[in-house]
Formats: C-alpha cells, sequence, structure tokens
C-alpha cells in the first residue's frame, strides 16, 4: 500500500531496516485512514474531496472552516469526524448574545460547609477535543476573540490563570454564506489560525440519489468509532515525520510568496490582491501536503498535492482589490493561474 518514495531527487534504492520499519507503521496508518474514509462515506455521501480536506486538517493538527450553504452537511460531517476518529466532541451554536465565558468557562464562588468561600473554575465547552463552533460568523467579535488563545496555543487563561486544552484539540466551524444579515464577519487574524477553509458545494446527482434513498428509509446508517485517541496521535506525529524534497519546498515557497503583492513577480497578483499570505501559509502548505500523501499511502508530497490543496489553504488568506472585484474576479481564478505556473 505504502510507496517509500520521497521526491529528494537522491537516486538511492532499497530501504534500509529503519526505512522499512518506518514504512511497516505509515502501511498501519493507512490502512485505518482508509478504514475512517470508509466510515464517514456510510454517513456522509459524496462531498469526497470535503471529507478529504477535513481529515487533512485534523492530521495536519490544525483547525478548518467548513463554507457552504444550508443542508450540505456541514454539522453531519463534524459529529461524524468526532465519533469515527474517537474524540471528546462538543458543538457551540454561537449566536449574537453569547459570551466569550460561554465558550471558555469561568469562575464560581463557593461556599463549603465551614462557611469558607473561594472562586472555582468551571471549564467550558473548549475542553474538548473536536469542538464544532457552528455558524461562527454570528458570534460579536469579541466572542469569537476568544476563541484565538485556544486555537493558536491550545489554553486558555481565566482570571490570570492558564488552563490547559485536551490533546489533540481542534476546532471545526461552520459560515454560512448565504445568509449574512445579522453577521459579524471573521477578522483576518482568526481566518489565519484555520488551517484549511473548505468550501462545500451541492452533491452530484448520483450521490444525491443515493442520499435520498439511505436516509428516508425506516433504518439509517450510523458512523462506528474507527481510531483512538492514541492513534491518532500516532498519525498526526507520523505526518511531521514525512520527508518533502527539495522540488516540492520550493514550490510551496514560490506559490506563496507569488501570491503576495509584495514580493510576488506575477502581474496579475500585483493588480488584483490587496494583500496575501502570510509566512503560516507556507507552514501550513508543507504539513497538509505531507498529510494529504499519508491519505494516499504516499510516504512523500507531489506536486498534486499542492495543486489540490492550494486553493484551501491560501483562499481565506488572499484579499482581491476594489477594482479586481468591480471586474468580478475571484480570489480562486487568481490562485489557479499561480498553480498553473508551477509546471
Amino acid at each position: 500500500m505504502i510507496s517509500f518514495a520521497p521526491d529528494t531527487g537522491s537516486g538511492s534504492s532499497g530501504l534500509s531496516p529503519e526505512a522499512a520499519t518506518a514504512a511497516q507503521r505509515a502501511d498501519l496508518v493507512t490502512a485505518q485512514l482508509q478504514a475512517v474514509r470508509q466510515e464517514i462515506g456510510q454517513v456522509v455521501f459524496g462531498q469526497h474531496d470535503v471529507v478529504e480536506q477535513a481529515l487533512v486538517s485534523i492530521l495536519a493538527g490544525g483547525h478548518a472552516l467548513l463554507v457552504g450553504a444550508p443542508g450540505l452537511g456541514k454539522t453531519l460531517l463534524v459529529s461524524t469526524l468526532g465519533t469515527v476518529l474517537g474524540l471528546d466532541a462538543r458543538r457551540v451554536q454561537f449566536t449574537p448574545d453569547l459570551m466569550p465565558s460561554d465558550i471558555t468557562g469561568s469562575e464560581i464562588l463557593d461556599e463549603d460547609a465551614g462557611g469558607h468561600r473561594s472562586f472555582r473554575f468551571v471549564p467550558g465547552p473548549v475542553f474538548c477535543q473536536l469542538l464544532m463552533a457552528d455558524e461562527i460568523n454570528r458570534a460579536s467579535p469579541r466572542t469569537q476573540s476568544a476563541l484565538l488563545q485556544a486555537m493558536q496555543e491550545h489554553r486558555v487563561t481565566i482570571a490570570g490563570t492558564e488552563y490547559a486544552l485536551p490533546r489533540p484539540f481542534h476546532v471545526l466551524a461552520t459560515q454560512n454564506p448565504i445568509d449574512q444579515e445579522g453577521t459579524y464577519p471573521l477578522p483576518e487574524a482568526q481566518l489565519d489560525r484555520f488551517m484549511l477553509q473548505i468550501q462545500l458545494t451541492f452533491p452530484d446527482a448520483s450521490d444525491e440519489r443515493e442520499m435520498l434513498l439511505a436516509t428516508t428509509g425506516a433504518t439509517q446508517a450510523t458512523a462506528r468509532q474507527v481510531l483512538t485517541v492514541e492513534e491518532l496521535l500516532t498519525a498526526q506525529a507520523m505526518v511531521r515525520q514525512l520527508p518533502v524534497g527539495d522540488r516540492i519546498v520550493d514550490a510551496i515557497l514560490t506559490l506563496v510568496r507569488s501570491a503576495r503583492p509584495e514580493t510576488t513577480d506575477v502581474p496579475l497578483v500585483r493588480e488584483a490582491i490587496a494583500w496575501g499570505p502570510g509566512p503560516r501559509a507556507a507552514q501550513t502548505l508543507m504539513l497538509a501536503t505531507r498529510a494529504r500523501a499519508l491519505l494516499d499511502g504516499r510516504l512523500s508530497p507531489g506536486l498534486d498535492d499542492v495543486a489540490a490543496l492550494a486553493r484551501p489553504v491560501l483562499a481565506h488568506r488572499m484579499a482581491l482589490s476594489f477594482a479586481a472585484r468591480a471586474d468580478s474576479l475571484r480570489v480562486g481564478d487568481v490562485i489557479d493561474d499561480l498553480v498553473g505556473r508551477l509546471g
């Protein structure tokens, strides 16, 4: 299942004992991940790229923003991922009146039998392994910012005391792009914390037919647990150990730097992009390509991985200029042009 063929440019053939052991471990992890995808497919019909990108973000240790119209299965996907991956999952419905303490937790005043009073911290729903932030753009900026420290540092600070979050910790947030009344757009700093922005589209006819038949009968399929937390942590550690060839590193750097108006030599970017991706985008793309390769049973990423993940990694880290928006240009079009230049 695993082909040990890292793109390093060396002409070595055969495997050392250490490489053979690594390949065997990767083979086991890949088999487990294939079982995960199959189990998710029993509940989530179609959306193969969406499922792949959600798994990539978790394997790479990051967070993801799921954007799509109502009824496309965003909530179902997140809850299914929590079940199949064996994670302690919580769901928070973001509303305009949601307070930061409703997410992180708060201190309450306790009084014991002797009349002694003291403050006790009551953890909020963020103390989990998979947090679903449903319709995250409906909460106020103050409440949205409560997640920034948790997403970046995996801990929260309450009344000057830091509390570590469980491992692993992932946020899968959903956003409805249609209904924008009464919403608060996510600030650029928070968007940058999301490893991938995953775009959900309507299923094709065959997938929608299968979903229609499977979900309107007397019984419905339910997901079962496939991985344990320890097995997921092992897979996440393996992602960071996969080798990346110089050609892929150069492609990632070229793609990210060419997407910035300050460092690009592409006229379209200088004219159409107001601001581009920062260094975190390159770090994200490096990890995400490794995770996608492992999902596919390979021990090293290739240019196909970079091309497949360019939009999910870069789209929410770039903004069009006013003139480009007036010309109906889309960020995805610019990214596709840059990917085509990689060769």
